[in-house]
């Protein structure tokens, strides 16, 4: 037993005179130190954190404190403090172990140690305070400064508007990929973006974000550090490093960091470290870093680092392009977890990647919450809700954050200004969108008026500000040639950009952790803008010649993807194809608001800005090249013969390209021979990152095919916005496949309208939306009033025993239906006694699928029964629902005299061995069923054995 000697202020408070301090376990703290003296003298790292509590709390005087700094090594500093911590007495010694339990970042060492001796801190220390003075967690703090000051504010409109990130932020629809882009599920918080949640890669580290230009990356980003800093964000995370991966490419190729600059200088700098503390912990413990590297296809893709020794030491320098792609690898700093964004179609190999997220822009409910945030006042939120909903193309994009946000802000600033200012008309394009954000910077150079103007005339607003939109397309148009982002004040000068211009909102200054030399460089507000300026520097430019406007059109046809010769781990470097409608999708852009710029509801607006002779030249280039391109481009697309003979041709991303600037051109003409060179009677536009708002540009083409047409959009993000702006095209459409493509009950209005019109649809495909019991009516609907409708695909969504009897009674009525489809919808009994009737002498179904519908033995007996006055269908699907034994008899009952039957899917249901016995003993009497499959079901694999010599029965 020891009592309380010398110990100060504190001690004298905590105990009396007197009193004893008592051990609460068989060995007291003074015990322990004596014990694990050695182990405590080479663990104990941060003497200063220790001797500024010590000083702090009163255990210790400044005399006491010189002493130990004078002691010349750590480990002789350590030891002396334990001689004096121990010649203080028990609560002494105990305040020393309480500093190590309760500042575990300083001393992560001896962390294993205190659970060892079972340390619990008595009620009396634990009134002691410890104050953390380690330089790690000071850094860690620092950080969450840092942080939360750079990500408080939203990207602004203008440099003199800050809207807070909170006030404004709206999650946008988060899907996660497996490693074939094919979709898993959506995100639900941000917390399952760090997760394992998804992963299909658990040995790599990084997370890919991808998504189209304007979906929300940087947004997402910005919020993830925004909650990391306010320690709102469930990680584990002890420091936090964001990158803009532009800033590799403003490195020569001749420089060289480490590790170590790359984090401090080019990001966070420690105050105060002079033992280095702070990186060796991070090296020890790398699974405490998260890093964000946004915009991975904005790296410069003329480095060519191939030829550089690979440096994976963190000590070591190298060019900071090839830190990076290590750091992704895992080669640097391995456990670390990282999350890169990039635009979709950048390639990265699986092999580096843990998971893969999509972003995919703003859902209905979504867009609504945003216009809320940024319309409080009913009046307006109200006129614009109703604008909205009437105007789906307008919708469409709307649902891509950064369009949204431009239309929204301009109507408020056009508001403001003028009398009768309304959103803009039906047929706005990306290129619209683009130059009201550009007539509201130029109208900040006008003279305010007191009074509101009752009319607005954008040909003046853009004559009187032409001087500098000229000045910010050129620098544009020079930054998208050298395939740079980021400008110097030297550039901006030689472009003729005063400091002046630069408050007018086109550039905004770029943050000083980025990296750059100079201390002032700007970029454009967002790369999309960068592209819009350069297309216009293409138009505005006196000197080019009208042919050279297609500059890059020509540079994607004979570009050649070198952007991941830099990072071979990561990459693979292989040539294009010579395709006008495949390139970085930034110069892709620069097309698209070329076509849109020189297109003729444009025209009145150019005809004020360049001589006409000039625009009537570089419109005429525009649409020769289009005319002879189009035409290659149609016959380069890849057709085959499809099952039933007809021809089916297969378009990539690419040929999306072609229909926005088709679509941006508003040429009726280029449109019209587009729609001429799909030959095909199927065309295949699966997996094509199709959004909504593509639909306006796929129906501006086919609304000139004059023949029938069947049309796979599957797995895309179409959505409701874009079903309606699909309307005109589905009076051609046979086939009509919608699948996985986020489309609502209000889709099927649509549909139901349209198809039941011109009854020409085969096939129907809507697996896994979010149709209800609404939607199945208008689908039965679609079914009994369509004779030519074969087959119906409806899994996977929200169908209940409601829908499901309605889907079955017009399948009952139909006398052409062929395969049905409704796997995973909880359609239960009922839905499965209303298919029973359905089958009962059908004519025509042939496939059925009721799997995963909670279906009971009861609903197959009902099924079972039907199957015996059934001869037409093939094929019968009942995975994992609740079948069991009682079903399997009924079931064997039906084999037994139904010969039109070929296969029975009963995996992963409830049979066990007696139920299998039923089925195999059903087979001796039936000869043309070539399989039953009770893979999954309730039989061990000894129990398997005896079926060996009944073949068709199946348990694989």
């Amino acid at each position: 037993m020891h009592v309380s000697g010398e110990g100060g202020p504190a001690a004298a408070t905590l105990c009396g005179p007197g009193m004893e301090v008592t051990s609460r376990g068989p060995v007291s703290t003074y015990r322990l130190l004596t014990v694990h003296r050695e182990l405590l003298v080479h663990q104990v790292k941060n003497v200063q954190c220790i001797l500024d509590n010590f000083q702090r709390s009163g255990f210790f005087c400044s005399e006491d404190v010189e002493i130990v700094l004078r002691t010349p090594t750590k480990p002789d500093q350590v030891r002396k403090i334990l001689e004096l911590v121990q010649s203080k007495g028990e609560e002494t010694s105990e305040y020393f172990v309480y500093i190590l339990h309760k500042i575990c970042d300083a001393f992560i060492d001896l962390q294993p140690w205190l659970k060892d001796v079972q340390y619990d801190p008595s009620s009396f220390i634990q009134q002691i305070p410890v104050h953390n003075t380690d330089p790690i967690s000071r850094y860690t703090e620092k950080l969450r400064h840092e942080l939360g000051r750079d990500t408080q504010f939203m990207v602004s409109y203008s440099q003199k508007e800050e809207i807070p990130l909170e006030d404004m932020y709206t999650d946008t629809l988060m899907e996660m990929l497996n490693e074939r882009n094919e979709s898993l599920s959506y995100v639900d918080s941000m917390e399952q973006l760090l997760d394992d949640t998804g992963a299909f890669n658990k040995h790599a580290e990084t997370v890919l974000i991808t998504g189209d230009a304007g979906i929300g990356k940087s947004i997402l980003l910005q919020k993830v550090q925004n909650l990391w800093s306010k320690r709102e964000l469930m990680t584990g995370a002890k420091f936090f490093f964001k990158f803009r991966c532009r800033m590799f490419s403003s490195f020569k190729e001749t420089d060289e960091i480490s590790l170590k600059d790359l984090l401090f200088k080019h990001n966070c700098y420690p105050d105060n470290d002079p033992d280095g503390e702070i990186f060796s912990y991070i090296q020890r413990f790398p699974e405490t870093v998260l890093f964000t590297f946004d915009g991975y296809d904005e790296l410069n893709p003329d480095f060519d680092l191939g030829n550089m020794p690979e440096v994976v030491s963190p000590e070591d320098k190298t060019h900071p392009l090839l830190l990076l792609m290590n750091l992704l690898s895992g080669k640097l700093l391995k456990g670390s977890l990282k999350i890169l964004t990039a635009r979709t179609g950048t390639e990265v190999e699986s092999r580096v990647l843990k998971k893969k997220v999509f972003l995919k822009g703003f859902s209905p409910e979504h867009l609504k919450r945003y216009t809320t945030l940024h319309f409080p006042e009913r009046e307006y939120r109200d006129q614009v809700s109703v604008q909205l909903e009437a105007n789906p193309h307008l919708c469409s994009l709307c649902s891509i954050p950064l369009f949204c946000w431009i239309i929204f802000k301009s109507f408020k600033h056009f508001r403001a200004m003028y009398d009768d200012y309304e959103l803009p008309e039906s047929c706005v394009t990306i290129t619209k969108v683009f130059l009201l954000l550009s007539e509201v910077f130029l109208s900040r150079l006008s003279s305010p008026s007191m009074l509101k103007k009752s009319t607005r005339c954008t040909s003046d607003m853009f004559k009187a500000g032409l001087r500098v939109l000229a000045a910010v397309a050129k620098l544009a148009l020079l930054g998208m040639r050298r395939g740079s982002f980021v400008f110097d004040y030297n550039e901006i000068s030689e472009c003729g950009i005063s400091d002046d211009d630069l408050q007018v909102g086109f550039l905004r200054p770029v943050d000083h952790y980025d990296g750059c030399v100079q201390p002032a460089t700007f970029e454009f507000l967002h790369v999309t803008l960068q592209s819009f300026l350069a297309a216009f520097g293409l138009i505005l430019e006196e000197e080019i010649k009208s042919r050279e406007i297609l500059e890059f059109f020509a540079e994607c046809e004979y570009r050649k993807e070198s952007r991941f010769s830099c990072g071979p781990c990561l990459g693979g470097s292989k040539p294009r194809e010579s395709d006008p409608f495949q390139a970085n999708e930034h110069l892709q852009f620069t097309n698209l608001f070329l076509c849109g710029l020189l297109s003729k509801p444009n025209g009145s607006l150019l005809e004020h800005l360049l001589p006409p002779a000039s625009l009537r030249k570089k419109r005429g280039v525009l649409k020769s090249y289009f005319s002879k391109t189009v035409k290659s481009h149609m016959r380069g697309l890849p057709r085959y013969t499809g099952e039933t003979g007809g021809k089916k041709v297969h378009v990539m991303g690419n040929f999306l390209w072609m229909l926005r600037c088709i679509f941006e051109t508003a040429s009726e003409d280029v449109a019209r021979l587009a729609a001429r060179g799909i030959s095909a009677d199927y065309i295949k536009l699966a997996y094509c990152n199709m959004f909504c708002s593509d639909c306006g540009a796929l129906n501006f083409v086919l609304h000139h095919h004059r023949k029938h047409l069947g049309v796979d959009m599957d797995n895309n993000n179409i959505g409701d916005y874009g079903v309606k702006q699909l309307r005109p095209s589905f009076s051609k459409m046979t086939v009509v496949r919608l699948c996985v493509n986020q489309v609502t009950d209000s889709s099927m209005e649509v549909l139901a309208e349209e198809l039941v019109k011109y009854k020409v649809v085969t096939v129907l495909g809507l697996y896994k939306n979010h149709i209800t019991d609404v939607g199945a009516k208008l689908i039965a609907q679609i079914i009994e009033q369509c004779p030519s409708l074969r087959i119906v695909k409806l899994g996977c969504n929200k169908i209940t025993n409601v829908g499901g009897k309605c889907l079955a009674s017009a399948v009952q009525k139909s006398k052409t239906i062929f395969d049905i489809g409704m796997w995973g919808n909880p359609i239960g009994d009922e839905g499965a006694t209303a298919f029973a009737e359905a089958l009962k002498n059908h004519p025509s179904l042939t496939n059925l699928s009721l799997s995963a519908n909670g279906i009971t033995s009861e609903g197959g007996r009902s099924l079972a029964a039907a199957l015996k006055e059934n001869n037409s269908l093939h094929i019968f699907w009942m995975l994992q629902n609740e079948l069991s034994d009682e079903a399997a008899t009924t079931l064997a009952e039906a084999v037994r005299v139904n010969m039109g039957l070929t296969h029975l899917m009963l995996m992963n249901n409830k049979l066990t061995v007696k139920g299998a016995k039923e089925l195999a003993e059903a087979l001796t009497h039936n000869t043309t069923l070539k399989e039953i499959c009770v893979k999954g079901n309730l039989i061990t694999e000894e129990e398997e054995k005896q079926f060996e010599a009944e073949t068709r029965l199946r348990f694989c």
